[in-house]
């Protein structure tokens, strides 16, 4: 069974950090690419970032960049998204997701999703 288990969420003061981290079993970990969605209520799913396992490319959004760095630790099938900086608007719902094959794009279908971990940033 394929899953996909986010933490790391939670409330932080505007600035500040968090790390969220994703984990992945019953796939091949270095065969996929791990994205990070966001949702906000009322509003579109918003791709965040992505980091391919087999290919070793990044993508990140432009509202993140500068801001939120992505990295893989293959030894933990986890995949981590640092969030420096946070603004009220980063609040959200963050999901990881999978999909199998090179790349990093975030308009890609993805495979395989976890259940979210809120992240809500206060001003």
């Amino acid at each position: 069974e394929v899953q996909l288990v986010e933490s790391g969420g939670g409330l932080v003061q505007a600035g500040g950090s968090l790390r969220l981290s994703c984990e992945a079993s019953g796939i091949t970990f270095d065969d996929y690419a791990i994205g990070w969605f966001r949702q906000a209520p009322g509003k579109e799913r918003e791709g965040v970032s992505c980091f391919s396992n087999s290919d070793g490319s990044t993508y990140y959004a432009d509202s993140v960049k500068g801001r939120f760095t992505i990295a893989s630790d293959n030894a933990k099938n986890t995949v981590y998204l640092q969030m420096n900086s946070l603004k009220p608007e980063d609040t959200a719902v963050y999901y990881c997701a999978a999909r199998y094959g090179p790349g990093s794009s975030v308009e890609y279908e993805y495979d395989y999703w976890g259940q979210g971990t809120q992240v809500t940033v206060s001003s």
